[in-house]
Parts: structure tokens; sequence; C-alpha cells
């Protein structure tokens, strides 16, 4: 449905994206931040869904700096080569802040090119590391005008800065990853924020994982696209 093109980040990098046009004038954009294990189909196809709900849709590749091309699967044995793809990649992490900058600006530029009457106002949901990259992208980046981070290990861990938009966070009950005593924090640190919590494990979005819920997908879908639409549209 999308194409893959090229975004020019702060350094001058090019930095490879997923990028999706919705039929008709988009409503408004929105990014898509990957897991740990690359921009794969799973995550390719998270992009098509918000581009069939009428936004203007871009996905970029956050290994692009450490490993051009990884689109890893679900096993066990891809587990410990997407932790090692984020350690590398967090110790760049001035770097991918300036490339979802970059895809958060081509986003409202390119929004407008597709037919939209006015630069689109954009915003960010993301997955796992994504959802920890959509929690710093409000708390550092500009630009956006929403982020719907999904159960971003170590979100609970940067409580420092403040947040530039609207957040809805989506988290559960029995993450290992994001516990939830460090939620409470969470809560405390930011009330304006939104939070939901769901009875499901770590990646429970993700249908190609063992942790996928349903029920908790499905309502955490619908409860983004209301976000979306009451700040993108």
């Amino acid at each position: 449905m999308g194409q893959m093109i090229h975004l020019t980040s702060a350094d001058g990098a090019q930095i490879a994206a997923y990028e999706v046009e919705p039929q008709g004038t988009p409503k408004g954009a929105v990014l898509v931040l990957q897991e740990i294990f690359g921009l794969n189909g799973h995550i390719r196809n998270v992009a098509d869904g918000y581009a069939k709900e009428g936004y203007f849709v871009i996905a970029p590749a956050m290994f692009h700096r450490v490993a051009a091309g990884t689109e890893l699967g679900y096993t066990p044995e891809d587990m410990p080569k997407g932790f090692a793809l984020k350690a590398a990649a967090e110790a760049l992490l001035p770097q991918l802040l300036g490339d979802v900058q970059a895809a958060i600006d081509h986003a409202a530029r390119a929004g407008k090119a597709a037919g939209a009457p006015k630069t689109l106002k954009v915003g960010i949901v993301g997955y796992c590391w994504g959802g920890l990259m959509s929690w710093r992208a409000a708390q550092k980046l500009q630009g956006l005008s929403a982020s719907a981070p999904y159960y971003g290990g170590g979100m609970t861990k940067e409580l420092s800065g403040a947040l530039h938009c609207p957040v809805i966070a989506h988290l559960s009950d029995r993450d290992d990853y994001v516990p939830m005593d460090g939620v409470a924090e969470l809560q405390k640190a930011y009330p304006q924020a939104t939070v939901y919590i769901y009875p499901a494990k770590h990646g429970f979005n993700c249908d190609e994982r063992a942790s996928y819920d349903e029920p908790s997908a499905k309502l955490a879908r619908e409860r983004t696209l209301a976000f979306f639409a009451q700040h993108l549209t």
C-alpha cells in the first residue's frame, strides 16, 4: 500500500521510512514508531491501518543508523537481536530524536502536498521501544499535536521533562518492562496525561506475538483513533 522513501535528518543522514497516503484528502498525519524488531511487516501493516482511517502516515526505520534494512520476527531467537540493536541505537539517542523530528516535519509538509488544504497536524504512536520514543518525542520535540505511546519500556524512568502535546498512554497490568509502581509515579508526575491500563501483557497490540490480546488491542486502537480525531482533525 505504501512506499519506501528517505528522510534527511538534521545531521544530513538519509533515513529510510515507510510512507502511506490515504484515499482522498488527508485529515491529519501520523508517525508510527517501531518495536525493537525493526520496520517489519507488522509495523507496515499498522501504518497501512492508520492510512485507511484517512491519515497521511510515515514510519521511520529507527535502526537505520545501526543496521539498515532490519526486519526481525517474534521468535525467541529474534529477541536478543532486537535488544542488541536497541542498545546500539540508544547510544545514538540525539541523532534518533533528530530522525523523528525529520519525520514530523516531513509529514506536516508532505501531507499538504498530498492534497490537504493546509499543513497537517501531526500525531505519533509507538509500540514497545517505539512507545518510549513516542513519550520522549512528546517531551523533547516540536510540531506534535498528540502522542500515543503503547507500553514503552523505560517511560516510567523518564519523568522529568514537560509534555509539549496531549498524551494518551496504553499500558498493561502484567508488563515486566513497565511495572505498576512506576505507572503510579508517571500518573503522579503527569496528571494531564490520560493513562489506560489493560488486563494484558507487554506487546498486547501485536497480532504476531504470543502476548497479543485482541480485546485490549481493539479498545486501545478505538481510543487512539478518537484521540487523534480530537487533536489532529
